[in-house]
Order: structure tokens, then sequence, then C-alpha cells
């Protein structure tokens, strides 16, 4: 599927989202089985929470910082790599990877991610495949995830239905709710 916008951002509602990802886990269960699902962390932790619940595997987790500045907005950065993954997943599960994340914006996340988990000492003697999954690939993307349901024909920013809580605080909700 391939989207046109008109305007730099690409605003997405919870209901696009959910749909998105279920067209995703429609895309992998044509032909892959994986055995773990392994998120990259923040943006694929509500896509990783929705698959497991489809897929029934095991998942685990990789935080890696990559956008840094003030606002939500701002340019991606040096990859900054957490010491360790968080897995409820046993080593030997790392057969048949399947590596998430919420969108292909320049391929250079996805790309390092790969690198860094045949890698990583507790897992890397046991992964057989990886493959790559997200819900959207921009167009000035170099990397290709096997699985994508939304090719955007441009480089808009993508507005994701929790990002809302990126702009507000607890003071914020406190005015909110306390009205």
């Amino acid at each position: 599927m391939i989207i046109n916008f008109m305007a730099d951002k690409l605003i997405i509602s919870f209901e696009e989202y959910t749909s998105t990802v279920e067209k995703l886990a429609l895309q992998i269960h044509q032909n892959y089985t994986p055995s773990v699902l392994v998120g990259i962390m923040r943006g694929a932790a509500p896509i990783i929470d929705i698959l497991s619940r489809i897929f029934k595997v095991p998942t685990a987790y990789v935080v890696i910082q990559s956008y840094s500045g003030e606002t939500v907005e701002d340019q991606q950065g040096e990859l900054i790599f957490a010491r360790d993954m968080s897995a409820i997943a046993k080593n030997e599960d790392f057969k048949n990877i399947l590596l998430v994340d919420d969108l292909s914006d320049t391929g250079l996340t996805l790309n390092k991610s790969i690198d860094w988990l045949k890698q990583y000492e507790p897992i890397k003697s046991h992964i057989e495949e990886i493959r790559t999954a997200c819900l959207w690939k921009k167009k000035s993307s170099i990397f290709k995830p096997d699985y994508c349901p939304v090719l955007l024909d441009g480089d808009p920013w993508i507005v994701q239905p929790y990002e809302y809580y990126d702009e507000i605080d607890i003071d914020g909700l406190n005015k909110k709710h306390l009205k």
C-alpha cells in the first residue's frame, strides 16, 4: 500500500494504527513463523504487545536511543544500545527472530540492530534467521524490511496515536482531569 500525503506530518489514529498492525501480522503469517519477537524500544512496544498476543510467542526488547533533543520531532542522532536485552524468552527461542520497529526512517536503526543481535553473546549461537518488520517505510529509507504494510511515497513525520503523551506531563494531566 502506498499512501499519498500533502503535509509534513502523517497523523495516525488509534484505529488506523491497530489496523496496520493487523495487516502486518497477516503479511508475516503468509511465509514466516517467528520463534521470538524482538522489539526495538520504544516504538515497537505496542506493536510487539499486539503481535505476541496473535502469534503466541515470547518477546524480547532492545533499548536503543536514537532521537535526541528537546522536542518530539528532533533529528536522529548517534545510536546508543542498552548493555543487555530484556526478554521473557529462553536463549534457544532466538532461532527465528522477528525484529520489529515502528518505522524504517533512515534504515540505520534496523541495520545496526541486526548487527547487534548477531553479536549479542547469550543468543548469537542460537540464531538461524532474522527477519524484520515495521509498520511504515519512508521513501528515503535505505533499509527494506521483510514485512511492511505501508510504503510511503515521501518522508513525513509520523504522529502515532500515543505520541500525545510526549507533549504532556503529570501537571498537564492534572489540569485536564481536575477541571
